[in-house]
């Protein structure tokens, strides 16, 4: 049974005692008996942090929003995944379309940060989507491919089963503009028949597709409500408590 996962992504926002603030709130909002897997992606500072407020919530875990590409050494500025594995953080958001298009991140920098990630034990979201451009001109489908397998081809069926993959339309993150329920179960479905033709019918049945894109608690329940939909990588809407609870409690129905 795939997993369902409600992940806040909150980006280059909050002072440290608003961010704390933020991860106790959600702590006593959240249901502990709900049956959604929820993931905040706090910026580096507060890692640690959100890692011992949350210790004793399994339901909850902590990601780190980016990593570096390599190990260790004199890459001034970076944070590599071992670091974020010995302070336990347990997943990494790789591939964001704002570290490719703001940062030039590739699909070979972005596979060495799989790598990485799954080599170190942690679980990586993976992130895919085309821009707006792509989707006019109708190389959706062709973009997606294309990351999927440039990222994701070497690895073997134990590993890639660990990823979850992120689908965010780059045109609808942080815009107000949703893809509709339609086009993202399209594009869902679309992610999880490739897997499927390009690894096995298991693989594909039980990996988690998120969908990431100005999902609110206004439309959460149309876009959870579609088949191959297993939850959202939230943005602005994660740095809101109560807000960020009502997208989980839609997921959890």
């Amino acid at each position: 049974m795939r997993k369902k996962i409600v992940a806040g992504n909150w980006k280059m926002n909050l002072l440290h005692h608003e961010a704390l603030e933020l991860i106790t709130d959600i702590v006593n909002l959240v249901d502990n008996e709900n049956n959604v897997q929820i993931v905040l992606a706090p910026s580096f500072p507060y890692l640690k942090e959100a890692v011992e407020i949350t210790n004793s919530h399994p339901q909850i875990k902590i990601s780190a929003q980016n990593c570096a590409d390599k190990e260790n050494g004199a890459y001034t500025g970076e944070v590599s995944v071992p670091m974020l594995n010995s302070i336990g953080v347990e997943y990494v958001i790789i591939g964001h379309s704002e570290r490719r298009i703001i940062y030039g991140e590739t699909n070979s920098t972005i596979k060495r940060k799989l790598d990485l990630v799954l080599g170190n034990s942690l679980v990586p979201i993976l992130c895919v989507g085309e821009t707006l451009e792509e989707r006019k001109s109708s190389k959706h489908f062709e973009i997606i491919a294309t990351q999927i397998l440039e990222c994701s081809q070497h690895l073997n069926s134990d590993l890639l089963s660990k990823i979850i993959i992120a689908y965010e339309p780059v045109w609808a993150i942080g815009t107000g503009v949703t893809a509709t329920p339609a086009q993202a179960q399209e594009m869902h479905y679309y992610i999880r028949n490739f897997i499927a033709i390009n690894s096995t019918q298991e693989i594909a049945d039980n990996i988690t597709i998120l969908y990431g894109g100005s999902c609110n608690e206004k439309n959460a329940s149309e876009l959870f409500s579609c088949k191959d939909i297993d939850g959202g990588l939230i943005g602005g809407a994660s740095i809101n408590a109560e807000s960020f609870n009502k997208i989980i409690s839609t997921l959890n129905k």
